[in-house]
């Protein structure tokens, strides 16, 4: 089960008692205090696991407490501190308290204190003095802190693939990388993202996400893509997927749409490098003019495919992506057009070197 938000009460562990008592020993007469102090209680931490892509584990454990500190021993012994709490979360958990994010946590291996734990008490030898040779009292541990958070998942990926219901998108990703995504003739058959490994070559890779089918509307809670979207918020470039064999919806408007609610879910996900995958080519006859008009709609120039071994449609490579462009691409301009078709694999081998190139 894939499960991207729950909310649970972590608390630190309460610091141990101090100890009274006095020094009884044979030939030693009225043995001075010797109380120990209370160990600390346990810490609370989060500590991130990249073998780990989802929340489930929480469901069933709402209370996630550190160990309380022991009471301190005769002899002057301080009691032992109390367990650690170590809670494990996958990378791109962000962990928000009063509605505020607190922590965000991403690089595999970190390890972050959130809670710490109460101090223990002070035994009644810290009281003895000239005036009071006989102190029959100890400091009590201080408490722990406990906290309701909202721990909400954002998976971190390079490449996001964004487009409507059944265009493709999941075939895509399994054809490229070693996801095994659910795949059927009808919408929606995607109802949780999949995230897949692209292996280039024995020294690249890349994380390509897959989320649910976006709709007209997803931005105010139609469908499943506003559930979903913030997935897509951490990669570094977005891929469209379009329908070219579609006969309602003509490519350039399902462009302008996916745009429009992207832009209203987050401008900051909307001004992202990206790039346009004319998905299902093999079935259209027209696909040079439709992909000439869909570069001219873009105010890019279509130009024959030739670079990564393409198959020789009309397409665009932006020059960051076949030669050395120094300057920064424009994130407002596409970064490739390309069309291709996953079911035969049309293209599909050589978009794995243009999303490298495009991640560089």
């Amino acid at each position: 089960m894939f499960v991207d938000s729950v909310e649970i009460i972590i608390a630190s562990g309460k610091g141990g008692p101090g100890m009274v008592s006095f020094r009884r020993e044979k030939f030693v007469i009225k043995g001075g205090p010797d109380g120990g102090d209370g160990g600390d209680g346990g810490d609370v931490y989060f500590e991130v696991d990249n073998n780990t892509d989802t929340l489930a584990s929480f469901r069933g454990t709402k209370h996630h407490k550190a160990k309380n500190g022991a009471p301190g021993g005769t002899r002057n012994c301080t009691g032992k501190k109390g367990e650690d709490k170590i809670i494990v979360v996958p990378p791109g958990t962000q962990v928000f308290a009063d509605d505020k994010l607190w922590l965000d946590l991403v690089e595999p291996k970190e390890r972050v204190l959130a809670l710490k734990g109460g101090k223990g008490g002070l035994g009644n030898a810290h009281f003895k003095s000239a005036t009071k040779q006989q102190p029959t009292y100890a400091q009590k541990g201080l408490e722990g802190v406990e906290k309701c958070v909202r721990l909400e998942l954002k998976l971190i990926a390079d490449i996001g693939l964004v487009g409507f219901p059944n265009v493709g998108k999941s075939t895509l990703i399994s054809t490229i990388s070693n996801a095994k995504p659910r795949i059927a003739n009808y919408e929606f058959t995607t109802l949780v993202p999949n995230l897949g490994v692209v292996s280039v070559d024995e020294k690249s890779e890349f994380l390509m996400a897959d989320i649910p089918g976006i709709i007209e509307g997803a931005s105010e809670g139609k469908g499943l893509g506003i559930s979903f979207l913030k997935h897509i918020e951490r990669t570094k470039v977005l891929a469209f997927v379009l329908d070219a064999s579609r006969l309602d919806l003509g490519i350039k408007e399902q462009y302008q749409r996916l745009r429009l609610e992207l832009e209203k879910f987050s401008p900051a996900l909307a001004n992202k490098p990206f790039g346009v995958l004319l998905n299902k080519c093999d079935v259209v006859e027209n696909i040079d003019e439709m992909t000439k008009d869909f570069c001219a709609f873009l105010n890019l120039e279509a130009q024959k495919l030739e670079a990564f071994g393409l198959e020789p449609y009309l397409g665009f490579l932006h020059p960051h992506l076949t030669s050395d462009f120094e300057n920064n691409p424009d994130e407002k301009s596409a970064l490739f057009v390309l069309p291709l078709s996953a079911v035969s694999a049309l293209n599909v081998h050589a978009l794995k070197f243009v999303l490298l190139e495009a991640l560089l």
